[in-house]
């Protein structure tokens, strides 16, 4: 899957200039401009060692998950949905020389594990956008795939995100860049959602709704647990803010859907978070 071609004459400038507002995925950083080479450092990959647009360039649907067996497990499924020509065995992961992440290529999809929670998502989005850009992606669509806990609804339920939330139940994300706290939309793409929830209808074996997804920054206190090492809050509030969740549209809980949705929705990437 990687491949050596010399470095560039053309800037990083002169290619932002063209694709941007042509539908393809872009750049929110002067800086990339002046470097000679840009190291994907987590992926195993980077600009002078391997042919990104040869290798991505017909990339048009990326699935992330936090599982690297379940996306595994997604891109041997999508080898067979898409009737592909060579064998399963030849579905490797491209980012084999690394152990953060995985990657797997399936015809124009990409399979790509993220870890959990924010910290983790966002190198991997920081880099997955950066790679998409060289490789001059465009008209990409970006799913996140995830378990979560539910709110008031059944066991093995699907929940489709149409609005990110944080703990405070707000369309935000909330960076903290050097001594700066810079807050990012999370909105997410709405006809996407409807798509998706109209494929849903062909598929009854599960339950499947439209609702908001709150992004908490902890698994045990910060989704409302008891069964954590700390808990600082007793049983009554927590079942209390659960409710007001619920009340305000919240239908399930995880931890990567707000930086998910600010980051893709700052570089033209169309986005979606079940």
């Amino acid at each position: 899957m990687t491949s050596s071609f010399p470095a560039s004459s053309t800037s990083m400038r002169s290619e932002r200039d063209t694709y941007v507002g042509k539908g393809f995925v872009h750049v929110k950083n002067p800086y990339l401009d002046s470097m000679d080479e840009d190291v994907l450092y987590h992926l195993d990959l980077g600009t002078k060692t391997h042919n990104l647009p040869e290798m991505f360039g017909d990339v048009k649907f990326v699935c992330v998950g936090g599982s690297p067996n379940r996306m595994k497990a997604f891109a041997l499924f999508m080898h067979k949905e898409l009737r592909l020509e060579d064998s399963e065995e030849d579905v490797k992961d491209i980012c084999a020389g690394t152990d953060r992440y995985c990657m797997y290529k399936i015809g124009p999809v990409l399979s790509i594990s993220h870890g959990m929670g924010i910290p983790s998502i966002s190198i991997m989005l920081h880099e997955l956008i950066k790679l998409l850009y060289h490789a001059r992606c465009c008209d990409v669509t970006i799913i996140r795939i995830g378990t979560s806990g539910g709110i008031g609804i059944a066991p093995g339920s699907v929940v489709i995100t149409d609005r990110a939330v944080d703990s405070f139940f707000k369309p935000q994300f909330e960076q903290v860049i050097l001594d700066n706290v810079v807050t990012r939309s999370t909105e997410l793409d709405k006809e996407l959602a409807e798509e998706l929830f109209n494929c849903s209808k062909e598929i009854p074996d599960f339950p499947t709704l439209i609702g908001h997804t709150m992004c908490t920054y902890d698994f045990y206190e910060g989704q409302g647990r008891l069964d954590g090492a700390l808990c600082s809050f007793s049983r009554e509030k927590g079942l209390d803010y659960l409710k007001r969740a619920y009340n305000a549209g919240i239908r399930n809980i995880e931890m990567e859907s707000t930086v998910f949705a600010a980051m893709c929705r700052l570089c033209g990437l169309k986005e979606k978070s079940p």
